[in-house]
């Protein structure tokens, strides 16, 4: 059993040390243990840093791309490494190592596909009361859209199985916390979490510049991962909203017509609401040809991971 624990970074050389120091070096079921640092585009030392406190693997990306795509660069080559589970974890500390453990437990014992590390942000005194509330309200949508049961949906420390992995495929350019939520829950694979206790804020967060900012993003990832696997609810709601204002303002148009015996001053009406109609009616329409391709998207999903499994067998 092989676990490799991902570290993406940006502008950690202050940090990453001590992050790297709370790491466990021996785990019960776990052959084998090595860490993994993604530097993505760092303009300090923070890869140089990582070799010298003698990490495994070090990738180093030319440019910043973001915590996304950092996260799925280390996803792919710890499977090729031949990672059975995948740990992720931040490099200011944030998550204490000796949760590591407690958090892969429920894969070693098959109990689970991923693992996340609840870190009950209700309770965290150095979050204010509306970072607390927005923590709730998002976890609480991404369980709705899921299908999980995870209570703190923003929490990067978590761990996936080497099935679960090669099943992830992030779109996002913003975060992959979120995505991988949904994927996870729409793909049928099964989430837990375990409790765990965190290490007080080193920095402000890179990832956004402010409370509302993170909302934005997160409602716009929400909202695309959603629509990209239920598109048929999704444009089917929006269409029959339509339908049914164009439908109010046409027994409105109706009635007035009859009442005054004439249209005369409510052709305005007339105009709105066939608009309203046409447009349900093609949005409803939009949505099945979304989810005919989405059936397309579901059997490339299923060669890409034929595909990926193939070529990691060759590799190894």
């Amino acid at each position: 059993m092989k676990l490799i624990i991902q570290i993406p970074s940006y502008r950690e050389e202050e940090f990453l040390p001590e992050t790297l120091a709370g790491l466990p070096k021996q785990i019960p079921g776990v052959d084998t243990i090595e860490t993994l640092v993604i530097d993505d585009g760092s303009p300090d030392r923070t890869a140089e840093v990582a070799r010298q406190m003698g990490v495994d693997h070090v990738i180093r990306t030319p440019v910043n791309q973001g915590l996304a795509r950092a996260f799925s660069i280390g996803l792919d080559y710890a499977l090729k490494q031949g990672a059975d589970i995948i740990v992720n974890t931040d490099a200011d500390n944030q998550y204490p190592g000796e949760a590591i453990p407690r958090l892969i437990g429920p894969i070693l014992h098959h109990e689970a596909d991923v693992v996340v590390g609840n870190r009950s942000p209700q309770k965290l005194r150095h979050f204010g009361l509306m970072k607390r509330l927005l923590q709730f309200i998002g976890s609480w949508v991404v369980r709705q859209v899921s299908g999980t049961k995870v209570p703190d949906a923003a929490s990067g420390f978590r761990a996936f199985s080497r099935e679960a992995a090669l099943r992830m495929n992030v779109v996002s350019d913003f975060t992959y916390t979120l995505e991988t939520i949904i994927q996870a829950g729409k793909k049928q694979l099964f989430v837990t979490h375990v409790d765990i206790d965190v290490n007080p804020d080193r920095r402000p967060s890179r990832l956004f510049s402010g409370a509302w900012s993170y909302v934005m993003h997160s409602i716009a990832t929400i909202l695309r991962i959603y629509t990209l696997y239920e598109p048929l609810r999704v444009f089917t709601f929006i269409g029959l909203v339509l339908l049914a204002a164009g439908a109010a303002i046409g027994v409105r148009f109706v009635i007035s017509f009859i009442e005054t015996g004439g249209a005369a001053g409510h052709i305005q009406s007339l105009i709105l609401a066939a608009v309203l109609l046409l447009a349900g009616f093609n949005t409803v329409l939009i949505g099945l040809m979304a989810d005919l391709i989405g059936s397309s998207r579901r059997m490339l999903e299923d060669a890409m991971l034929r595909i990926r499994r193939l070529e990691l067998r060759r590799d190894q």
